[in-house]
């Protein structure tokens, strides 16, 4: 069955062919779902073919292949989830300042959607702290257009950078993920616990989802349970796996 979704005409960016100078594919990591033991979400992470890391592949973006960088990266996640038949959210880094306009600029991802019938109902973005937020309203209107469109948003590394209250207090995504550095050895911080309770209150005030990436340890997993965290990504259950979905290792009870 094939999937109809409405394009919208091109802008001036989207209509320049310039290719990327560059190759890249992904790595798929999982989101896991411990109420129940199931998988959410994998979220694709960018690699060079040969396997290079993430950092590797973002040096070589700059201001002139920023857009068609941001693009390329849609279309290949999209791409391989349908290929990898993701029967879940596929969840994708996005990069706030190579959106013009959220309305046209989403072209390319629906085209792919449409291509590899891949439902958009089942896509969502992050907002990525790899490059400093320029304009908040700006990002106000790409999350506003991207939640009109069906799509669910999510913002990265929250407690770093400006990926803070003050973005919430501005608009609300549907999810946040924690930042590794709240989470590392947080059962044996109390002070990085006291932070999490209270982003936890916050969160099921605006009705957000919460996710604590960079889980590592059986000790971090039982203590944000406590918490109310319930969505976890990290080594304590998979490592990214090469275009391909890595089998999940679920703790023992």
């Amino acid at each position: 069955m094939s999937i109809s979704v409405d394009i919208p005409k091109p802008c001036k960016s989207c209509q320049d062919n310039t290719p990327l100078c560059f190759d890249f594919s992904m790595a798929f990591q999982p989101i896991v779902d411990t109420r129940d033991n199931s998988i959410f979400a994998y979220e694709a992470l960018i690699r060079g073919l040969a396997g290079e890391g993430a950092m590797q592949m973002l040096s070589k973006v700059n201001e002139d292949n920023r857009y068609i960088f941001d693009q390329s990266c849609r279309v290949k996640a999209v791409e391989l989830a349908s290929r990898l038949q993701i029967p879940c959210f596929v969840s994708i880094n996005f990069l706030p300042n190579a959106v013009y306009q959220a309305a046209t600029c989403i072209r390319a991802t629906l085209e792919a959607a449409r291509r590899y019938n891949f439902p958009t109902s089942r896509l969502i973005f992050e907002i990525t702290e790899n490059e400093e937020l320029v304009d908040k309203a700006h990002l106000k209107s790409i999350i506003t257009e991207y939640k009109r469109q069906g799509f669910k948003t999510a913002i990265d590394d929250f407690g770093a950078g400006y990926s803070g209250l003050n973005l919430l207090a501005e608009f609300q995504p549907d999810i946040i993920k924690l930042d590794m550095a709240l989470v590392r050895d947080i059962d044996t911080n109390p002070v990085r616990q006291a932070i999490v309770q209270g982003i936890m209150g916050v969160c099921k005030a605006l009705n957000i989802e919460v996710i604590a990436e960079g889980i590592e340890s059986l000790a971090e997993l039982r203590l944000l349970q406590k918490l109310g965290v319930h969505l976890f990504q990290g080594y304590l259950f998979a490592k990214p796996a090469f275009e391909q979905l890595p089998e999940v290792s679920w703790p023992d009870a």
